[in-house]
């Protein structure tokens, strides 16, 4: 079954090449035409094209020209002319797919025939990428082309100004990096005008390395969240109760899913402690959260892998660049359980504004291509999600790398001094080598063992980011020797210096598997460019972090009949079998929990979505006052049912809490209620009587601007307040949900009821809240003065 779907697919990706490869060919042939045309010709091709599609011609009929066009333009402005290859990723991008494309292929210059094209129509084209530094690249290099041919080019990146954003995305084509869209597009949905929104429709979005925006960084929500006030001590206190906390017996840690959870000596350890009965009591739900953020924070990161610590402040490190967060701290009390764990000054806490996934934003646009040079691995998630195919583009020059078996030892230790002799090998004859690591202590211990061989190095990670593009370029010159983090494996290309290709190329040498295969193909990538010579090696061992997370049994069985060499290394045969299962393991974990997360999102996302379009309507409409008026219906509608509900005998019905509520909202004509009554109906009644009546009243006011400015501040006040409230009982229903597993329940249908009660209630709360207090606001112009008490 499989072996004829994966037929079925490489005849699907033949088929495509086949057709792009005769569309190319009409390209060519349109190019000595092009060729031909002055400066200003070409130029005038673009208000050509735009005009051609007002008048009703379709984009694809204008696409081989329009490619032609931006080839041309190319090489006059920048010196690039688009190799055939290039051109087929720009057709696989244009019809909203995955263009897989080797390293040193020009993926930069590919996006620009697309992005032309698609910004004609005028609605704006977004091309994302992984870091601010690779924006600003692009934008300049390719920015250039677009301009000549007079689009307009904008820049979103982190720290612009309002009227700055305004203008990059008024731009038909705007490059920058992916948070930074999604971040936008939370704040838009925070303002308190209609001007201060600075994102318009989306239309089309080429991501470049769009396995790591959508795949790796998808696990990671995007948060907004604000500063409150916290309690340092009680962090503090909480640090030191989770270093008394014994494995196995206090806490339960399981390194797959990388989550921990308290046992019942670890439950009663807390309650001891802080002289309370019960832990999971709602009044304690504060205390468990914040010894359980402590808990996290000991067991779960680690210093110089997952973070580091630098002028007395935590800073993050992405796992899968290397790099450093600038600006990005966790939410929700575990920032500050990191400072109390390194005995930092606790700062202000983050409480979660605004939240959303990286899949869900990206799913926003009508249209969404992608480049990459690793993402055939994932093609069925991007299928699934985002109904993209993986189109394998051939390289312009065959591809000479030779990629190396992996060498696996018994130890790190044995591990790393194969690698050092290894390198001091390469380094005699002046080959250069990049070395890849998968974290700042591993780039560190790496640095000691070529200490120790008294190798020169350069040492590329978070702590010296600032060297980056200097030192990446610098890699492949002869004698060169760099280690580095994964923030090597994206976006630079390593040029040979001049007597290299005869040494054979860049030696690159990873030191351990990395969580997706993805990863370890990325790292290889960075040798053999353009037809350039090249090795690649893996030097492992059984003692490799995610070996131990995913592979233990295996392991253990393997090291029963284990045989080594005099330098450690193993010799058993199915040692590469049970790295690559361990491997195989880690992605199917991985891409369980972005499943997950996603689950989790899109109960998340409905009720977001229903939240930002009443909000939408609210601030866009001119009579906000209406909206208000509905929920006065519907709150004084939900007040009866409430009060008088069908769980109730009629004589049990609290009318008099009912009627006294009912009179804040409705202030005339005063509302009387029978003491008596034998139906609900009967009280309904006389509420959406008095409902109208009132609401008639209001009618008088809705030609009064400073009325219906309060209005819509109160609605929005009242909008905002009660979803912050909600998103936080969201998270709290998230951390707990784990637990009903225990109790035979599906924990994502629990998710999905309790949620959707959740939201129910907040939404009621929202009405009922802006009825009353809008009511409030009315009532000195509404109530005549004899009728007020």
């Amino acid at each position: 079954m499989i072996a004829s779907l994966k037929k079925i697919i490489g005849d699907e990706q033949q088929r495509r090449l086949k057709k792009y490869r005769k569309i190319v060919d009409r390209m060519n042939k349109l190019e000595p035409e092009i060729q031909k045309l002055s400066d200003e010709e070409l130029q005038q091709k673009t208000p050509e094209f735009r005009e051609r599609l007002q008048n009703g011609e379709p984009l694809h009929k204008i696409r081989d020209e329009a490619f032609a066009v931006v080839r041309e333009a190319s090489k006059r402005v920048i010196g690039l002319r688009h190799y055939d290859v290039q051109l087929l990723g720009g057709l696989t991008l244009n019809d909203g797919d995955i263009a897989e494309m080797a390293t040193g292929e020009g993926k930069t210059l590919v996006a620009s025939l697309p992005s032309y094209l698609q910004a004609l129509e005028g609605k704006g084209v977004h091309v994302i990428t992984v870091n601010e530094y690779l924006a600003r690249r692009d934008r300049e290099l390719i920015g250039q082309v677009h301009e000549f041919l007079g689009l307009t080019v904008g820049l979103n990146v982190p720290r612009l100004a309002k009227d700055e954003k305004k203008a990059a995305y008024a731009a038909d084509i705007t490059y920058g990096v992916g948070n930074e869209f999604g971040f936008d597009y939370l704040k838009d949905n925070m303002v308190y005008n209609v001007h201060e929104k600075v994102q318009r429709p989306y239309h089309f979005a080429i991501i470049d390395e769009i396995d790591s925006v959508l795949v790796d960084e998808a696990k990671t929500p995007l948060i907004i969240a604000g500063k409150t006030e916290v309690n340092p001590s009680l962090y503090q206190i909480c640090a030191k109760m989770a270093r008394s906390f014994d494995a196995e017996t206090d806490y339960l840690y399981d390194p797959i899913s990388k989550s921990v959870s308290l046992t019942d000596a670890g439950i009663t350890k807390v309650e001891r402690a802080f002289g309370i009965n019960n832990l999971y009591d709602l009044e304690h739900h504060t205390l468990y959260h914040f010894v359980l953020q402590a808990l996290r924070a000991r067991v779960m990161f680690k210093r110089d892998v997952d973070y580091i610590v630098k002028d007395g402040e935590i800073k993050l490190v992405d796992m899968f660049t290397g790099r450093i967060m600038d600006g990005r701290t966790f939410s929700d009390g575990l920032h500050q359980a990191l400072e109390a764990k390194e005995g930092l000054e606790i700062t202000e806490e983050n409480k979660t504004q605004a939240q959303l996934t990286v899949q869900n934003y990206f799913r926003m646009y009508p249209t969404i291509a992608g480049m990459t040079g690793t993402a055939k691995t994932e093609e069925q998630e991007f299928r699934n999600l985002y109904g993209m195919d993986v189109i394998q583009i051939p390289t312009n020059k065959t591809r000479i790398r030779e990629d190396k078996e992996d060498i696996i030892f018994a130890t790190a230790g044995d591990k790393y001094k194969a690698v050092a002799n290894e390198v001091e090998k390469r380094y005699q004859k002046g080959q250069p080598v990049l070395i890849g690591t998968s974290s700042i202590i591993q780039s560190e211990t790496m640095a000691g063992y070529l200490d120790e061989q008294k190798i020169p190095y350069e040492l590329l990670n978070a702590k010296s980011v600032e060297k980056e593009v200097q030192l990446i370029s610098l890699a492949g010159q002869k004698g060169q020797v760099t280690i580095a983090t994964n923030m090597a494996g994206r976006g630079t290309d390593i040029m040979l210096g001049e007597g290299v290709a005869e040494l054979g190329g860049l030696f690159v040498l990873g030191t351990e598997r990395h969580e997706n295969r993805r990863i370890d193909n990325q790292l290889k990538g960075r040798s053999g460019r353009q037809g350039d010579p090249g090795e690649t090696q893996m030097f492992l061992s059984l003692e490799d972090e995610m070996l131990l997370r995913f592979g233990e049994e295996d392991i253990e069985k393997l090291k029963e009949n284990l045989q080594t060499d005099n330098g450690g290394r193993v010799l058993n045969e199915d040692a590469h079998r049970v790295v690559n299962l361990a491997q195989e393991m880690c992605e199917n974990a991985n891409a369980s929990l972005r499943e997950y997360t996603l689950k989790l999102d899109d109960i998340a996302n409905e009720q977001r979505n229903v939240i930002y379009t009443l909000r939408d309507k609210v601030l866009k409409q001119d009579d906000p006052l209406s909206t208000w008026m509905e929920m006065v219906q519907s709150s004084t509608k939900k007040l009866v049912e409430r009060y008088c509900g069908d769980e109730y005998l009629p004589e049990d019905w609290n009318t008099t809490e009912l009627q006294t509520r009912l009179r804040h909202i409705i202030l005339k004509p005063a509302i009387t209620l029978p003491k008596s009554v034998e139906s609900r109906k009967e009280i309904m009644d006389i509420v959406e009587e008095a409902t109208e009546e009132y609401l008639a009243v209001i009618e008088n006011f809705r030609e009064k601007n400073t009325v219906q400015m309060q209005a819509r501040k109160v609605l929005l006040t009242s909008i905002d307040r009660h979803w912050l409230s909600h998103l936080e009982e969201m998270t709290r229903l998230k951390e707990g949900i784990g637990l009903r597993s225990y109790q035979q329940e599906d924990p994502m249908r629990v998710f999905t009821r309790e949620g959707y009660e959740l939201f129910s209630r907040m939404h009621d709360m929202i009405e009922q809240d802006a009825a009353l207090y809008l009511s409030k606001i009315l009532r000195p112009i509404v109530v005549p003065k004899e009728v007020k008490k």
